[in-house]
């Protein structure tokens, strides 16, 4: 290959569509790179890093396309964009695949991807089902545009994520005493970095000490974002991490927001606000493309329910917020979230709480939630907590309400079937529990007493 590409990037599209003027193929999860082959193999990640030296096993590319570490890996080929010293950035997308099944032969680390034309929603639930993390949607007369955001090729992904950059983070508490808290995420907007939440969980303990490692080098003293609350240790805006996200609030926090991985390959300042949608989120120009469908209508509010009227007094009076770190609570509703928290207090149990009226609906469930159907596990009706406890994990200090360790133990969204003051019926839709729930007023043990059970 002669020249040096920059790879084409994609727009998010909010739901998976269907159309003859598309194609789509898989979005494959793992590092994005262009590989050039011609007496010796160049793999430059999207950031210009050179990764042949870290993948040798793809040196078999060399004999796959001729003419032109550990565990293995796969290099898999979804495009051609130079053949035989000629640019073909040019050419319709239609036109290129034929190109690249005749330069490159598969071999048992290097696979061709194959796309579908036309049937978009089909492909993405087959992709889902198969535990991939989407698809790539693209228009069939679309250009190879390097270094371009471009609005003909859409990412479609059955769960929210967005590239972060690590800004810094808060100290651990309890058994986390020796690493971090919290990670603090932000996002550049128009050059600025904006904050955009924390996130606290996804970790595992041989991450968190590889993690404090690789952060040592780049502490700073100077603040890298605004608005931020309490003891930091900053750092220098060069690391970025992928995040799993329900929901944005209407202040551009991510909500439920889960660690994925660290992402070596991509440059912080490509994490910008336009990864996140929504009208209220971005300037106009961050914006992207419509997609060409028709879109299911938004949610409409439950008849009878209540308007929002967010009741955190009791849970005030019940904290001290210079000695705890548990959120003193944003107040604006965003969604209908679910959160079970493993509480390790005097007594192990489990928080489930449900997002409604701009509060967290909120139960302890000493047994925890049920997973059999039919099974009955008594839930103890507690004081609402905000939205963002939605988030919370680490230790509540000794000498606060509830003091001990809470962990996220599952999340998600749900629907509701049924809600009044002695009958709620909800179908939860999580990383752990999935279908019909049950929560009964139980009268004869108590007036916040409940009983939780699992539908048939």
């Amino acid at each position: 290959m002669t020249a040096r590409y920059l790879p084409m990037l994609a727009a998010s599209a909010p739901a998976p569509f269907s159309s003859n003027d598309w194609l789509f193929e898989i979005k494959w999860d793992g590092v994005r790179a262009i590989a050039s082959v011609g007496t010796s193999l160049s793999l430059r990640s999207r950031n210009d890093v050179e990764l042949a030296d870290r993948f040798p096993e793809l040196a078999e590319l060399l004999a796959l396309a001729p003419g032109t570490g550990s565990p293995p890996v796969t290099y898999i080929v979804f495009d051609i964009l130079e053949r035989n010293g000629k640019s073909l950035t040019g050419l319709p997308l239609t036109e290129r695949p034929d190109i690249l099944k005749a330069a490159v032969r598969e071999g048992p680390h290097v696979v061709l991807s194959v796309p579908v034309a036309g049937q978009g929603e089909d492909y993405y639930r087959a992709a889902v089902a198969q535990g991939l993390e989407g698809v790539m949607a693209k228009r069939r007369d679309s250009h190879y545009e390097p270094g371009l955001r471009s609005g003909a090729w859409l990412k479609i992904k059955a769960q929210k994520s967005c590239d972060c950059v690590i800004a810094g983070y808060t100290a651990g508490q309890g058994g986390r005493g020796p690493v971090f808290g919290a990670l603090l995420l932000a996002l550049y907007d128009k050059g600025v970095l904006i904050p955009v939440g924390k996130v606290g969980t996804g970790f595992s303990d041989q991450l968190l000490a590889d993690l404090m490692a690789t952060f040592a080098p780049l502490v700073t003293s100077v603040p890298q974002v605004q608005g931020v609350a309490g003891r930091v240790t900053w750092l220098q805006p060069v690391l970025v991490c992928e995040v799993a996200y329900q929901e944005v609030t209407r202040d551009r926090k991510l909500r439920i927001p889960r660690f994925l991985r660290l992402r070596t390959d991509k440059p912080a300042t490509d994490c910008t606000l336009d990864q996140l949608t929504g009208p209220h989120l971005a300037h106009k120009e961050h914006q992207p493309p419509p997609v060409p469908t028709t879109l299911p209508e938004p949610a409409k509010t439950l008849p009878g329910a209540p308007a929002p009227q967010p009741t955190l007094r009791k849970y005030h009076e019940k904290r001290n917020f210079s000695v705890t770190s548990e959120p003193e609570g944003a107040t604006t509703m965003s969604g209908n979230s679910f959160v079970i928290q493993e509480h390790h207090a005097s007594h192990l149990h489990y928080d489930f709480r449900l997002e409604r009226d701009g509060v967290l609906k909120s139960w302890a469930v000493p047994k925890g939630v049920p997973e059999i159907p039919g099974e009955k596990h008594l839930a103890v009706a507690v004081e609402d907590h905000p939205l963002d406890y939605g988030t919370f994990a680490g230790e509540i200090p000794k000498g606060q309400y509830g003091a001990g360790t809470v962990s996220i133990w599952d999340s998600g969204t749900y629907d509701t079937k049924h809600w009044d003051d002695g009958k709620i019926e909800v179908t939860l839709r999580g990383n752990r529990l999935n279908g019909p729930y049950v929560l009964v007023k139980f009268n004869r043990a108590g007036k916040n007493n409940w009983l939780l059970f699992r539908a048939a």
